[in-house]
């Protein structure tokens, strides 16, 4: 005997959750929100600073035209962060999908829309490594201001980290470092190798990560560490927080635009409904603190 059954079958009330990637633009970029296009730094560059002069303090020095106070010119510079790049992320729905269907519902594709724009956001902001100071293998093994490519082990992980710090203070940035704090930005498996030193070594520290599996942030050997899953292939960013900056305009980021009925691309309108989301930024590393942000090479 054999029976034809229908069985039932279940569906969730939305869409699944999403697996959205980690975002450390916030924390790693000075990120300036403006209306304007351009957005100006100036700052006088090492060579342009007035230079300190000798007088010699005795009678006889003091009353010589050598000893007078010199006049020292100061040449300043300017540059430009400009928020001309857009970039556009849009669906449409039609009407009787978003009567008939659980899954094409406004709210949802909207928040869908702008986790996407975010996570453009972050690869954007590690795409710029050509902007910033090579960070590799110098020879055999040291770590310094070269392009050779670095295998990230468990046993280099700090090398790495105490290379970035000992860059930082040979460019004079030492007082911004103590300001600011510095940073790394991981891979997820160079990210597993550091958690494996950090478990290994200490007593405090070993004894959180073993419990906790490292905390994404946490300050350790005096940077704090992220992961992302975004950087172009070969590139790490790491160094002084904020020096990077990163223009977004104020009026249309973080913004859902509708647009009922759009026109057709043929002729007529859409009967439906287009929502779209856009991000308009820019992106600077000032001149005179590019030696403190680092192009990690790694293989």
């Amino acid at each position: 005997m054999a029976n034809t059954v229908i069985y039932q079958a279940i569906w969730d009330t939305k869409l699944a959750e999403r697996l959205d990637k980690p975002q450390n633009w916030k924390e790693i970029c000075d990120v300036v929100y403006t209306d304007s296009q351009t957005h100006n730094f100036p700052h006088i560059a090492t060579t342009g600073e007035p230079a300190v002069a000798t007088l010699t303090n005795t009678a006889a020095g003091r009353s010589t035209l050598s000893n007078i106070i010199p006049f020292v010119d100061v040449t300043e510079t300017n540059e430009t962060l400009s928020i001309i790049t857009a970039e556009i992320d849009s669906v449409y729905l039609d009407y009787a999908d978003q009567a008939q269907s659980n899954y094409a519902k406004m709210a949802g594709m909207g928040d869908l829309l702008g986790k996407k724009m975010n996570e453009r956001i972050e690869a954007v902001v590690l795409a710029n490594h050509g902007t910033w100071t090579n960070f590799g293998d110098t020879g055999a093994g040291v770590l310094g201001l070269a392009s050779t490519a670095i295998t990230v082990s468990d046993t280099n992980v700090d090398d790495i980290v105490r290379g970035i710090i000992e860059q930082i203070i040979t460019a004079n940035g030492y007082a911004l470092y103590k300001e600011k704090g510095g940073f790394v930005e991981w891979r997820p498996a160079d990210w597993t190798k550091l958690v494996a030193f950090m478990q290994a070594n200490g007593f405090n520290m070993a004894d959180s990560a073993l419990k906790s599996g490292g905390a994404i942030g946490v300050d350790y050997l005096g940077l704090n560490h992220y992961v992302s899953t975004s950087h172009t292939a070969g590139h790490l960013m790491a160094g002084v927080r904020g020096v990077q900056k990163l223009g977004l305009l104020k009026s249309t980021f973080g913004k859902t635009y509708v647009n009922e009925m759009p026109a057709s691309s043929t002729a007529g309108s859409l009967s439906g409904t287009q929502i779209h989301t856009r991000a308009d930024y820019g992106l600077l590393v000032p001149t005179n603190l590019r030696p403190t942000l680092f192009d990690v090479n790694v293989a």
